[in-house]
């Protein structure tokens, strides 16, 4: 019985896919998870370098956390490893705190990730508002193309600093040390990714598709290697930079942690969880569209929480689920997390063997992959349509959007989700409406609007719309008041307060006070806060009643 409530609590995607798992379906993972390994393998590499580090920790994080978050994971055909959105703080954190920290980082986001799927925190995600994941999401694609400039030129730079006002000024003080050999080998890297994908649309549905099977970033890869190897270009490669990538497994490593750094890396950490978090439900959301499925955002949280906890101490970097690389392995034929794993297990394979060639790639192609990668990355079109949106939905956009460029994602994130609440609060409490009862609607009233006062409430009285019960207590001064409660949907606690309020203010006043049509949740909290209690038995079924009983109050008073 508790191995069955275990496997509740935690059961990975792949457990299901078995169920009904055969030789066909085997092949077309196999070769599914082959493609995804080539299109891993340069993107890790290059996300790796412009974080900062060594592009064997690119590797090593799509080997085992890829291998990870398939087999562990809440969907079928996810595809984990090294993303874009975490260039920017990666390297912020390595700049700031060194690379122990940055394992220290890493390791506690994941341990908050499984935490939120734990406690069932996964759907929560969801109400992030789409103007701060878009604003974010554009900002972190500015600063990733940014940040390549210096390779994309071949700039003599030996340290980039973290910040947009340090970067721009680096990068202009050495545009002197530019090279036309990088510029040039850079330049053609790009234009053949842009050419390739544009053949591979047009050739999409002809017979000729296979000639565009390949990948781009593999074809720009192999093209400027073996440019520079044959023609003994002057640019610099992983080689000269970094020695090469060693042809070894992953190996464990204990660092020694600082606690004077470690005891800042709350709000780096925090960013860390929460970018992980967005970034692997909205691909899983994605690919559960283009599948016809549905992930399990929880399952999918603990298994980004042990990938990422266990990957530091291995040589990696903070790992997540991947868009590219997920649609990909979807359009290749991989239907079960099988496909997932075989990747990681080809890239493992490729760094066993052909580590060596690796030292022949030149930079400034890796450069070029990136920047392509930066602008597919970015929703540049909804700049364009910010017009039909309203303003607040504009201002967060735009908002975060430039605090993620020029300050810092945590902030952005911050002040967007704030901003997000504001407006929400206020578009809700503007939803929020007071109308007075009048005789020609309800005849109950004619010949007594001078003696009675009906007023009905319509949606949430939360403590963002409690002025409309504030203002009744300001201008009601016929000696019944009637107060219509059906339409209102959702009591909050200051909403109570004030009806609480408005009790006290009537009795006060000498004013008879009757409120009718609570039911639901409404009716639940004012038996909680002792509202119906204090309301001595001037609680009625609906508008009508209510209106009976105040005029037979009145005509008793007068007698």
């Amino acid at each position: 019985m508790k191995w069955m409530q275990a496997t509740h609590f935690f059961r990975p995607r792949l457990f299901d896919s078995l169920s009904a798992y055969n030789r066909q379906r085997f092949s077309q993972d196999v070769g599914a998870g082959l493609t995804v390994g080539v299109v891993a393998l340069p993107l890790a590499m290059a996300f790796a370098i412009a974080s900062g580090l060594k592009p064997e920790a690119g590797l090593f994080t799509a080997i085992i956390a890829g291998f990870l978050i398939s087999a562990l994971g809440g969907s079928r055909v996810q595809i984990g490893g090294p993303a874009g959105a975490f260039i920017v703080i990666v390297y912020g954190i390595v700049e700031r705190y060194g690379l122990a920290n940055l394992i220290l980082a890493t390791a506690m986001s994941g341990v908050l990730l499984f935490l939120m799927g734990l406690f069932r925190l996964g759907t929560l995600i969801r109400f992030i508002p789409v103007a701060v994941v878009i604003g974010f999401t554009n900002g972190i694609a500015v600063l990733i193309m940014l940040s390549q400039i210096k390779d994309f030129l071949g700039l003599k730079i030996i340290s980039m600093p973290a910040d947009f006002f340090g970067i721009l000024h680096t990068l202009w003080h050495n545009l002197h040390s530019a090279s036309l050999a990088a510029v040039l080998l850079a330049m053609a890297s790009l234009s053949l990714l842009v050419g390739w994908l544009r053949m591979s649309r047009r050739l999409a549905d002809t017979r000729y598709r296979w000639a565009c099977m390949m990948p781009g970033s593999i074809v720009a890869l192999v093209f400027a290697t073996l440019v520079t190897w044959l023609l003994n270009l002057p640019v610099e490669t992983i080689g000269s930079k970094f020695g090469g990538i060693p042809a070894t497994l992953p190996a464990f490593a204990w660092p020694e942690f600082s606690w004077d750094s470690a005891r800042f890396l709350l709000m780096p950490t925090l960013t860390l969880t929460l970018l992980g978090a967005i970034e692997s439900l909205l691909c899983a959301r994605i690919a559960d569209g283009m599948i016809g499925d549905r992930h399990n955002p929880n399952q999918e949280l603990m298994a980004q929480g042990v990938a990422n906890f266990v990957t530091p101490f291995f040589g990696g970097m903070p790992a997540t689920g991947t868009i590219a690389r997920t649609v990909t392995n979807i359009k290749s034929g991989g239907s079960t997390p099988i496909s997932g794993m075989v990747h990681a297990l080809t890239l493992l394979a490729v760094v066993l063997v052909a580590a060596p060639l690796a030292g022949h790639i030149p930079l400034a192609a890796l450069a070029a992959i990136l920047m392509f990668v930066a602008w597919n990355m970015g929703e540049w079109r909804e700049f364009m349509l910010l017009r039909q949106y309203r303003l607040p939905y504009r201002i967060t956009l735009l908002a975060v959007f430039f605090l993620t460029v020029v300050f810092d994602l945590t902030v952005a994130v911050e002040v967007g989700l704030v901003a997000a609440c504001l407006t929400f609060i206020y578009r809700i409490s503007s939803l929020t409406r007071c109308e007075q009862v009048s005789a020609a609607d309800h005849p109950e009233l004619t010949g007594h609007d001078h003696q009675v006062q009906a007023w009905r409430l319509y949606g949430a009285l939360f403590f963002g719309a409690v002025k409309l019960v504030e203002e009744l207590e300001d201008t009601v001064q016929t000696p019944v008041l009637v107060l219509d409660l059906k339409n209102v949907i959702y009591i909050d606690s200051s909403g109570a307060d004030a009806l609480m309020n408005l009790v006290e203010t009537c009795r006060k006043k000498q004013i008879q006070l009757i409120v009718c049509g609570l039911s639901h949740q409404p009716l639940d909290i004012a038996r909680r806060s002792g509202l119906v209690e204090h309301l001595q038995g001037q609680l009625v079924k609906d508008l009508s009643a209510g209106l009976n009983r105040a005029v037979s109050l009145f005509e008793h008073h007068a007698r």
